[in-house]
Protein backbone atom coordinates (compact mmCIF):
# COMPACT_ATOMS: atom_id res chain seq x y z
CA UNK A 1 0.00 0.00 0.00
CA UNK A 2 1.16 3.10 -0.83
CA UNK A 3 0.05 6.64 0.69
CA UNK A 4 -0.58 9.23 -2.30
CA UNK A 5 -3.09 11.53 -1.36
CA UNK A 6 -4.12 13.41 2.47
CA UNK A 7 -7.54 15.22 2.40
CA UNK A 8 -7.83 16.99 5.58
CA UNK A 9 -11.07 18.76 6.43
CA UNK A 10 -10.86 21.56 9.40
CA UNK A 11 -13.82 22.15 11.50
CA UNK A 12 -14.20 25.33 13.19
CA UNK A 13 -16.08 26.90 15.61
CA UNK A 14 -15.14 31.01 15.51
CA UNK A 15 -17.07 33.84 16.83
CA UNK A 16 -19.10 35.74 14.55
CA UNK A 17 -17.19 38.25 12.61
CA UNK A 18 -13.82 36.35 12.53
CA UNK A 19 -13.93 34.67 9.66
CA UNK A 20 -10.99 36.65 7.81
CA UNK A 21 -8.68 35.69 10.90
CA UNK A 22 -9.62 32.14 10.39
CA UNK A 23 -9.46 32.15 6.75
CA UNK A 24 -5.58 33.80 6.92
CA UNK A 25 -4.70 31.03 9.75
CA UNK A 26 -5.44 28.31 7.11
CA UNK A 27 -4.16 29.74 4.58
CA UNK A 28 -0.63 29.09 6.27
CA UNK A 29 -1.30 26.13 7.82
CA UNK A 30 0.34 23.67 5.67
CA UNK A 31 3.51 25.73 6.27
CA UNK A 32 3.71 25.45 9.94
CA UNK A 33 2.68 22.06 10.21
CA UNK A 34 5.70 19.76 10.64
CA UNK A 35 3.57 16.54 8.57
CA UNK A 36 2.55 18.25 5.99
CA UNK A 37 6.52 19.65 5.31
CA UNK A 38 7.86 16.17 5.83
CA UNK A 39 5.51 15.03 3.04
CA UNK A 40 5.63 17.83 1.12
CA UNK A 41 6.28 16.77 -2.88
CA UNK A 42 5.90 12.75 -2.37
CA UNK A 43 2.31 13.02 -1.05
CA UNK A 44 -0.85 15.41 -2.18
CA UNK A 45 -2.16 17.56 0.34
CA UNK A 46 -5.76 18.75 0.19
CA UNK A 47 -7.34 20.78 2.93
CA UNK A 48 -10.67 22.29 3.31
CA UNK A 49 -12.83 24.02 6.03
CA UNK A 50 -15.90 23.96 7.36
CA UNK A 51 -16.68 27.65 9.10
CA UNK A 52 -19.57 27.70 11.63
CA UNK A 53 -19.47 31.62 13.13
CA UNK A 54 -21.40 31.70 16.04
CA UNK A 55 -22.58 34.67 18.13
CA UNK A 56 -20.14 34.98 21.71
CA UNK A 57 -21.66 34.40 24.74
Amino acid sequence: MRVSHIRVTFHLKIPRGRRAEAERALAVVERGCPVAQTLKGCVALESSAVIDEADEA
